[in-house]
């Protein structure tokens, strides 16, 4: 056993468990299995089997059957983003999104994506939602509103400085439509920038394309807002470099103008006392701003922004006190003890799904009614997030049949052929499992804590070699 529980760290349940499964015979195989989904805390389980034979003979090479497995099970990553899920999938969505972002910053030949691309007019954007009214901030070195100088965790930030005069519904429906917000948007920048090019919107398709990857983020008051890396390219995409007209200022200006431009219309419902509707629009508050790629003095340089975009990647509405599951009723508010700003914007939710039952709202209440992609790219940014995992899952299999002496399927000689059938057989932990995923996963973040520190010591020393 490679960890050592006492008494005193763990309930009794978890105790009785972990001692159980250190008696059996296959404690040694459970821990492997927990290893290699990373000490994920809500694992897939599979039964099934596995036949790889020669096409010609018919002989069997390799059988693997989870019939020899502690339970009859295998454990396999969960794949869940959010980081209030499980830490181990989202470090790992986050590490993916970082690659597909940091790509199309500096390109990556082995995600077909040229170094040439740094040389591309880009800027990072953030749009926000409009005042729903006023709430309690750090307005610089004023005090808020309240009177009151808020310290950074203070826990009324983002909430509002009157409740009952809070438009919760439009705050609600703003977050329902913030991805018809940003396709409209992507609409007006192409315009705009055919109109301040002076070419017809033909013209300038034919001649350009605006590539970019963009993440979701909730601010404190419970409104998402996008931070987007804009790239100019030629037709073709990161391969092409763009026209000569094609510039940062005018890249900036478009962004701005059809920002400016969108409109989305929530219509009335009389018959819930709803007469006026919405008119959805983009917040004042717009920061456009250069990405630097050589360090010529740019405040943002590629390295930040791919990190700052992977950081908020793996993170929801959860951020704002709310929960990262579905809500059933108001009732279950009270239970969960959700904050009073939190509970009024899903309150809002529930209360506005039968007046728009099209929107879903109901099933969006826990995230505050966004229903969007946390993130997303458009297709010729850079690589794809299906494309990373599919070469870790080659890499493994590659591993894999190393390491049982298999041949390789691609090679044309190869005449083998793999039958497999798996049945999904559940999820999750028992109580000692559990306390065993969260140790690996301790044990793996502070060994990549380690090599970070052991890498930046190496660069620091070259760095002095070099003075």
């Amino acid at each position: 056993m490679t960890h050592t529980a006492t008494a005193a760290g763990l309930d009794p349940a978890t105790l009785t468990d972990l001692l159980r499964l250190a008696g059996s015979s296959g404690f040694d195989r459970v821990q492997e299995q927990l290893r290699r989904t990373g000490g994920c805390s809500d694992p897939i389980h599979l039964r099934g089997a596995t036949v790889t034979r020669d096409r010609a003979t018919g002989t069997v090479l390799h059988h693997y059957s989870t019939d020899t497995e502690p339970g009859g099970r295998l454990r396999i990553a969960c794949g869940n983003r959010r980081a209030s899920r499980c830490p181990s999938c989202a470090w790992t969505y986050a590490g993916d999104t970082y690659h597909v972002i940091r790509a199309g910053l500096v390109g990556d030949p082995k995600k077909d994506v040229p170094a040439t691309v740094r040389e591309h007019p880009r800027v990072f954007a953030t749009l926000t939602a409009p005042s729903f009214g006023p709430v309690h901030n750090r307005p610089g070195t004023r005090p808020c509103r309240c009177g009151t100088r808020h310290p950074d965790d203070a826990p009324e930030l983002g909430t509002p400085l009157d409740p009952v005069s809070y438009d919760y519904a439009g705050a609600v429906l703003w977050n329902n439509h913030a991805s018809d917000l940003w396709r409209y948007f992507t609409i007006y920048l192409r315009r705009e920038i055919a109109k301040r090019a002076g070419l017809t919107q033909k013209d300038a398709r034919e001649q350009s394309r605006v590539s970019f990857g963009k993440v979701a983020e909730y601010q404190k008051r419970g409104a998402v807002h996008f931070h987007a890396v804009i790239r100019f390219d030629g037709p073709g995409g990161p391969d092409d470099p763009p026209p000569a007209w094609a510039t940062l200022d005018l890249l900036t200006d478009s962004i701005r103008a059809a920002a400016a431009r969108v409109r989305v219309e929530v219509p009335p419902n009389e018959e819930w006392g709803y007469v006026d509707g919405w008119e959805l629009r983009w917040g004042t508050q717009l920061d456009v701003q250069p990405i630097g790629a050589f360090g010529h003095g740019e405040e943002i340089t590629e390295q930040a922004v791919a990190s700052y975009v992977a950081k908020y990647a793996t993170k929801a509405a959860e951020t704002t006190g709310t929960v990262d599951r579905r809500i059933g009723n108001k009732e279950a508010l009270l239970l969960l003890g959700v904050p009073d700003h939190a509970r009024r914007l899903i309150e809002a939710c529930l209360d506005l799904h039968p007046v728009y039952p099209d929107r879903k709202l109901r099933d969006w209440a826990h995230m505050l009614g966004f229903r969007g992609h946390f993130s997303t790219r458009s297709r010729r940014y850079s690589t794809t997030l299906g494309a990373l995992r599919q070469t870790r899952a080659d890499y493994r299999a590659a591993q894999q049949r190393e390491a049982l002496g298999l041949p390789d399927p691609d090679d044309p000689e190869t005449t083998t052929l793999t039958l497999a059938h798996w049945t999904y057989a559940g999820h999750g932990h028992t109580p000692g499992e559990s306390w065993l995923a969260a140790n690996i996963r301790r044990d793996i973040q502070h060994n990549r804590e380690a090599a970070r520190e052991a890498l930046a010591d190496l660069r620091q020393e070259g760095e002095h070699d070099h003075e």
